[in-house]
């Protein structure tokens, strides 16, 4: 890349870092693979840079190859996740506020639940804030299967939420 090419790269990557990471986060869970994502978003982006004609296609081609890193991070044997029976806190006794707020976490860690493939989709459509169009344009698929895999993601996610909730209420 010439000088002015990798200035322009250098723009780009300081005004959208914070950005593609929050959204990595969103998609993984956690800060650290988040980091990884980004990174793997931005390493993809360098070395189509010159190649790419449109300036204004890059958020949707950093987007696109953040979703698609998740995905397959996702599928590797030692990147998942073994469910236990017991949780490494005891919960406390007595009436706790926290417990009967739903937070912003506790929706993270439902939202950790939802296979990738949809949890793509929910946080393009709801964190991002893209159409159907252009989350089905950032995936790579079909604007149907936007719509299916953002009804089925929401319904995991509700039935995730309200598994939660009862096992909130099974302890008080």
């Amino acid at each position: 890349m010439n000088q002015r090419d990798e200035q322009e790269f250098a723009e780009y990557f300081a005004a959208k870092r914070d950005s593609v990471r929050r959204t990595a986060y969103m998609l993984c869970g956690d800060w650290h693979r988040a980091d990884d994502l980004a990174q793997t978003a931005f390493v993809a982006l360098h070395r189509r840079w010159k190649k790419i004609r449109e300036r204004a296609a890059t958020d949707a081609y950093v987007r696109k190859t953040l979703v698609r890193a998740a995905i397959d991070e996702s599928r590797r044997p030692w990147r998942r996740e073994w469910q236990t029976e017991e949780l490494p806190e005891p919960p406390q006794d007595g009436f706790d506020l926290g417990e009967q707020v739903v937070t912003r976490e506790d929706l993270l860690a439902a939202l950790r639940e939802v296979p990738p493939k949809q949890r793509a989709v929910l946080v393009l459509r709801f964190f991002e804030g893209l159409d159907v169009a252009a989350a089905a344009k950032a995936l790579g698929c079909s604007e149907g299967n936007v719509k299916s895999q953002t009804a089925r993601g929401l319904a995991n996610l509700r039935q995730v939420m309200e598994k939660e909730e009862v096992a909130r209420d099974g302890r008080e």
